[in-house]
C-alpha cells in the first residue's frame, strides 16, 4: 500500500514523498529509521491505487529493460564516460516511450547538479529503493560502476527467480482456464440441444445424467447472471488484495498453502539474502540494510520479521534471535546467519543461503510444474468423461430401444 508523507530531518529540512508499506505504522517506523520526523502520513484510496495500475499498466519499464540499462551504463561508466553523455547514449537506443522519459528527467535532474541516485529517487515507480541506496553507497565509496553493475546482477537474480515460480504456475492455470471456457461452452449452449433429445423420448435417466441436464438448463437461461457474478468475484477479490488488510491476510495465506506454499517461502528467503548481501557488501550500515530490504521483500510477514531484526540489530542483538524465534524461516538459516555474524562473514553467509535456495527453488518448482501436468489430465479426462458419459449413454440406451 502506498502512503503520502510530510517529514522533516533532524536538521529541519522539509521532505515528502510516497513511501510503500503494508500498514500506517510500518511507514512511521521506516521512516524513522530514514532519520525522518513523521508530520502527517495519509494512505492513497485503494480505488486510486488500482486504477493508477491499471492506467499505467503499459507506462512501466520491466525488469529486462532495467537490467540492459544497469548493464549498458556499467560499460560506459568503465570506459571513463561522463555519465550524463551515458545516459544519452543509453536513451538513444531505448524503445519504451516511458523509460525515454524517465531517462531524459534524469538528464536534466543531473545537469542541474543532482546526483545519480537522487535522480533516481525521483522515480521510484521505475527503480527500487534497493537499487536506488545500492547505487547511493557507490557513489560515497567512488565506485560507481561496481554498484551499477551490483544493481544489474541483483535485478536479473530476481526477474529470474519469479519467472521462474511464474512459468510452473502459469501453464496449469492457462490449461484449467481454457478447460472452464469451454466446459461453460459446451454445458450452456451444447448439451441443453443434446438433453432435448432424452426429453422428448420420455426415457428413465440416472441421477448423474439429471444433475447434467439441471445444470445445463441453468446455465442457458443465465449464463449472462454467472458470467457477471464471477467478473465481480475478481473484481472484489483483486480489490480486497489492494487494501492493507486484504494484503495482510493474503501474504499469510500464500505462504501457508499446500505445495506452493514452501516454494513462496523460498523466493522471499532467497530475495532477503541475496538484496542483504549485496547491500552490506556495497558497505551500507546492517540496520538501514535490514529497512531497505524489508521495503522490498513484497511479502507483510517477511516485512515485519526483517524490520524486527532491525530493531534488534539497533538495540544492540543479533539478527538471528529475531530469525529463530519466526516459524517462516527454516533453522538452517538462522544457524548460517549466526556464524555470519560471529565469524564477521554476514555477507559472504547470506550470498551462500542465497545460492542455496535458490537452488531449491529450481528444484520444486520443476518438480510442481511435472506433479501438476498428469494430474490436471487426470482431472480433465475424467470431467469429460463424466459429461459424455451422462448424456451419450441414455441416448444410446432409447437407440438400443428403438432397435
Amino acid at each position: 500500500m502506498k502512503f503520502k508523507f510530510k517529514a522533516k530531518t533532524y536538521s529541519g529540512e522539509y521532505k515528502e514523498g510516497i513511501i510503500n508499506a503494508s500498514s500506517r505504522e510500518l511507514a512511521t517506523t521506516i521512516l524513522q529509521k530514514n532519520n525522518l520526523l513523521p508530520i502527517s502520513i495519509q494512505g492513497e484510496e485503494p480505488e486510486s491505487d488500482f486504477l493508477k495500475a491499471f492506467l499505467k499498466y503499459y507506462d512501466r519499464v520491466t525488469e529486462k529493460e532495467l537490467v540492459i540499462f544497469f548493464r549498458q551504463l556499467a560499460i560506459l561508466i568503465e570506459a571513463r564516460v561522463p555519465i550524463v553523455v551515458s545516459l544519452s547514449a543509453i536513451n538513444e537506443q531505448t524503445t519504451n516511450k516511458y523509460f525515454v522519459k524517465v531517462i531524459q528527467e534524469m538528464i536534466n535532474d543531473i545537469e542541474d547538479g543532482m546526483s545519480f541516485s537522487g535522480s533516481m529517487e525521483k522515480h521510484k515507480d521505475v527503480f527500487s529503493n534497493l537499487s536506488i541506496n545500492i547505487i547511493k553507497a557507490g557513489e560515497a565509496s567512488g565506485n560507481l560502476k561496481k554498484s551499477v553493475d551490483y544493481v544489474a546482477e541483483n535485478i536479473e537474480k530476481n526477474y529470474t527467480l519469479a519467472s521462474r515460480v511464474k512459468s510452473a504456475l502459469i501453464y496449469p492455470a492457462l490449461v484449467l482456464l481454457v478447460f472452464f471456457i469451454i466446459g461453460f461452452l459446451v454445458v450452456s449452449f451444447i448439451i441443453p440441444k443434446l438433453t432435448g433429445i432424452i426429453k422428448e423420448m420420455n426415457a428413465d435417466v440416472p441421477w448423474y445424467t439429471t444433475v447434467v441436464i439441471v445444470v445445463g438448463d441453468f446455465m442457458a437461461v443465465y449464463w449472462w447472471a454467472i458470467a457477471l457474478v464471477i467478473i465481480a468475484f475478481i473484481g472484489a477479490f483483486f480489490y480486497y488484495l489492494n487494501t492493507e488488510e486484504g494484503k495482510k491476510e493474503w501474504d499469510q495465506i500464500k505462504i501457508k498453502l499446500p505445495i506452493v506454499g514452501p516454494i513462496f517461502r523460498y523466493v522471499y528467503i532467497t530475495r532477503f539474502a541475496e538484496n542483504l548481501s549485496v547491500l552490506l557488501t556495497g558497505g551500507i550500515p546492517i540496520i538501514r540494510a535490514l529497512t531497505i530490504v524489508s521495503s522490498v521483500i513484497n511479502n507483510v510477514v517477511f516485512e515485519n520479521i526483517f524490520l524486527a531484526a532491525a530493531e534488534e540489530v539497533k538495540r544492540g542483538g543479533n539478527m538471528s534471535t529475531i530469525l529463530k524465534k519466526s516459524s517462516d524461516i527454516p533453522p538452517m538459516v538462522t544457524h548460517m546467519v549466526k556464524i555470519g555474524e560471529e565469524s564477521g562473514q554476514i555477507d559472504s553467509v547470506l550470498g551462500h543461503i542465497a545460492r542455496f535456495y535458490d537452488q531449491e527453488t529450481e528444484v520444486m518448482t520443476k518438480n510442481l510444474a511435472t506433479l501438476l501436468e498428469p494430474l490436471l489430465m487426470i482431472f480433465i479426462g475424467v470431467a469429460v468423461g463424466f459429461m459424455a458419459f451422462a448424456i451419450l449413454m441414455p441416448i444410446y440406451n432409447i437407440a438400443g430401444q428403438i432397435k
